[in-house]
């Protein structure tokens, strides 16, 4: 019988290692794979059998796949090769036809669906894994044509740069754009599952964080002595004491600051957080001490008349670089052993084992509670007090590090 729309869109593979054949008559059929579904043509020529690829269904249909049937029968009823007359036009046919459904087309429209729901930084760090690792290699094949070892190949290639943690990256991105194209019909089976357990373990690393008061003790003293730039000294005093992300202190603005309150709010759009929390989310309210005050006040003198409260060293429209306090913190001599990064474990830590502040509100000011919900809100509100008296608390006994004096014997809160 022949084929129907309806038949070819239904019909799945049935596990078979050589694939399922449909006959379309007159030599045609479809043999559906696990990776898709193809047209070819069986012919005898000379006294041996032949066969001829049509391409990929959908992108080629069934009357695409008719037409191009008896364009070829044609050729034999006056004696010629199919083979040699269509293989090159197939072939061009065939690459344009692809177009429509290869891993560059398919791709990017994944990223389209997604860029709306995604924060910027995320969908640059989707778009990049693709470009960079995928497209180079795989960006003009039919995706459905894709075996697993194909796409091992080039992420074993992100590995041999030693980049592990990117390959799994890459892999997950991957893994997103074959899941799409099972759903919109472009491929039977997410080959991403077939290859990885066949990449090498990467563990995560923490960021390198003093976490004892007496190595703390040291760090703080050093900061002090440091000589550099006074932009780059205040960023290491307000650093311990406020241990918020670096991105968000690096770019903190005097808009954002109240000192009359003692008060900075990190818009909610410059929080690490999915795009709708942005959008819906409220600001970041983080407390200011007495100390971090001083500091700001002396430092309004030098940077007050840029946005930034860290305006870069050269280009001062822009923040400081996370790189400049990473580099202060290496000529100090704690590369391996510090980051700033690392002063978010610092005070979580310390505040927990030493001053033994509630979790829950230590969480707090680490803006790890980034719900847009009444509770988390109502949350946030309820720990501003508390996290008042717990920074004060906390900036008072770095005073007490950086003396020596009392380091193990602060009252807990």
């Amino acid at each position: 019988m022949a084929l129907t729309d309806t038949f070819i869109k239904q019909t799945k593979w049935s596990g078979k290692a050589v694939g399922d054949k449909h006959s379309d008559g007159g030599g045609l059929y479809l043999h559906v794979k696990s990776v898709g579904k193809y047209w070819r043509m069986a012919y005898r020529y000379a006294g041996k059998q032949k066969s001829l690829a049509f391409g990929v269904y959908p992108t080629v249909t069934l009357a695409d796949a008719r037409s191009q049937r008896e364009k070829a029968r044609e050729l034999l009823a006056r004696g010629e090769d199919p083979s040699d007359t269509l293989s090159k036009r197939a072939r061009t046919a065939a690459s344009k036809a692809a177009a429509g459904n290869s891993v560059k087309v398919i791709g990017d429209a994944w990223l389209a669906l997604h860029k709306d729901g995604w924060s910027v930084s995320h969908y640059d760090r989707e778009k990049r894994n693709l470009e960079k690792d995928v497209y180079p290699y795989l960006g003009s094949r039919p995706l459905g044509e894709i075996e697993p070892p194909e796409l091992l190949r080039i992420i074993r290639k992100v590995e041999e740069r030693g980049a592990l943690s990117v390959s799994h990256r890459v892999l997950t991105t991957a893994r997103g754009v074959w899941q799409y194209a099972i759903a919109e019909g472009y491929a039977l089976r997410d080959v991403t599952q077939d290859i990885a357990r066949a990449l090498k373990p990467h563990f995560k690393r923490n960021h390198p964080a003093i976490v004892s008061p007496f190595e703390l003790a040291g760090l703080l003293r050093a900061s002090d002595s440091y000589k550099g730039g006074p932009v780059v000294r205040a960023a290491l005093k307000l650093a311990p004491i406020l241990f918020q992300r670096p991105g968000n202190l690096r770019a903190m603005r005097w808009q954002d600051l109240d000192m009359e309150r003692g008060l900075w709010a990190i818009p909610s759009e410059d929080m690490k957080r999915t795009k709708a929390q942005k959008l819906n989310g409220q600001a970041h309210i983080v407390p200011l001490p007495r100390q971090v005050l001083a500091e700001l006040q002396e430092l309004h003198s030098l940077t007050g008349r840029s946005v930034y409260v860290f305006p870069g060293l050269r280009d001062r429209a822009k923040p400081m670089s996370e790189a400049a306090v990473n580099a202060a913190l290496h000529s100090m001599g704690y590369k391996g052993r510090h980051c700033w990064h690392g002063y978010r474990a610092t005070g979580r830590t310390i505040l927990r084992q030493e001053l033994k502040y509630d979790p829950d509100v230590i969480e707090a000011q680490l803006a790890h509670k980034g719900q847009i919900t009444h509770g988390g809100a109502y949350d946030r509100a309820r720990f501003i007090e508390e996290r008042t008296n717990m920074l004060q608390q906390w900036a008072d006994y770095l005073d007490k590090l950086r003396h020596r004096a009392d380091i193990l014997q602060f009252p807990a809160a």
